[in-house]
Formats: structure tokens, C-alpha cells, sequence
């Protein structure tokens, strides 16, 4: 129930419900001949996300983000924007928000300790974000050279070893 909500539980639903929206007007500045999302997509996707907030565990949480990226899509094209960096971290926040504002029943209080622990492994998947921008802007309009996807999944499959080991490595017993 609503009315159960600590404050924490509040805001942490607030950035579920707003994170979306926010990634989906980044597009605007980035978007190919000034295209902006329609009133009525972004009423949509505020919809969505309310109701993701209000459910964060429901299936209806993929809905909001999949029609930013759709978004995004279709207004960039095959085009490359620096401001998909904060849409990024908008629909990041709001996916470890919803993670948090799931953890338990809705009168949960919300641990310090807890959200500083998601907070820095967001930050940490944020990092990524950058990387990838920067290694499509230098690949970009590029022919594909071969076995490059194998080489990417390859970099990606070490860098998540890498990470396992270091977080199990400082992990407490």
C-alpha cells in the first residue's frame, strides 16, 4: 500500500518513475532534424513507469525503458550522441531504484548501507557507458573488421571475470 511508504521507499519509487521519462527527453537534443518524442509517448512512458513504481517487481518494468531505447532508435538512426550518457544513467538509476524499492514489502525501510552498496555498483556499470560511446565513435563509419564481435565478446567475457574475482576478493567471509 501507498500510504505504508517510508521515505526512502518514496524517493527511491520517484526515481523509478521519473529515470525513463528523463533518458527518453535526453533524445531531443540528440535527435537527427530536431525530432522531439510526441506529448503522447512520453505521457506513455510516464504511465509505465508509475505503474513500474508502484509494482517495481511487476513484468511491466521493461515496458517504460524499451520504449526509450525504441526511441532512441529511431531518432538517432545510425548516429552517435553524447547525451545517450545521461539517458543512461537515468534508466540505470531507475532499474537499481526499482531493484531497491523490491527488496522487500512495501513498509520496508530502506538501508543506508544497501543503497550505498547498489550505488556504487551502478556507478561502476556506468563506467561502461562511456567506453562503449567512445569506442563506437572511433569505429564509427568504419568498414567492420573481421572477428571484431568475437574480439568484443571476448573483452567483455574477461572484464566480467576481472570484476567476479575482484568483488568476491573483497567480499566478507
Amino acid at each position: 500500500m501507498i500510504a505504508q511508504w517510508t521515505r526512502g521507499q518514496w524517493a527511491l519509487r520517484a526515481v523509478v518513475a521519473v529515470g525513463p521519462v528523463l533518458a527518453l527527453l535526453a533524445a531531443a537534443p540528440a535527435a537527427r532534424s530536431g525530432s522531439t518524442p510526441g506529448a503522447w509517448l512520453v505521457a506513455l512512458v510516464l504511465l509505465l513507469s508509475l505503474a513500474h513504481a508502484r509494482q517495481p517487481e511487476s513484468p511491466v518494468g521493461i515496458a517504460g525503458p524499451a520504449l526509450v531505447v525504441l526511441w532512441w532508435s529511431a531518432a538517432l538512426g545510425d548516429g552517435l550522441s553524447a547525451w545517450a550518457l545521461p539517458a543512461a544513467a537515468a534508466l540505470l538509476a531507475a532499474h537499481v531504484a526499482a531493484l531497491l524499492a523490491g527488496y522487500g514489502p512495501d513498509a520496508l525501510g530502506v538501508d543506508a548501507a544497501t543503497v550505498r552498496r547498489w550505488a556504487g555498483r551502478a556507478g561502476a556499470a556506468f563506467l561502461l557507458a562511456p567506453v562503449v560511446l567512445l569506442v563506437a565513435a572511433v569505429l564509427h563509419g568504419r568498414p567492420e573488421a573481421p572477428g571484431a564481435w568475437v574480439a568484443g565478446l571476448a573483452v567483455a567475457l574477461v572484464a566480467a571475470l576481472v570484476a567476479t574475482l575482484a568483488l568476491a576478493a573483497g567480499a566478507p567471509q
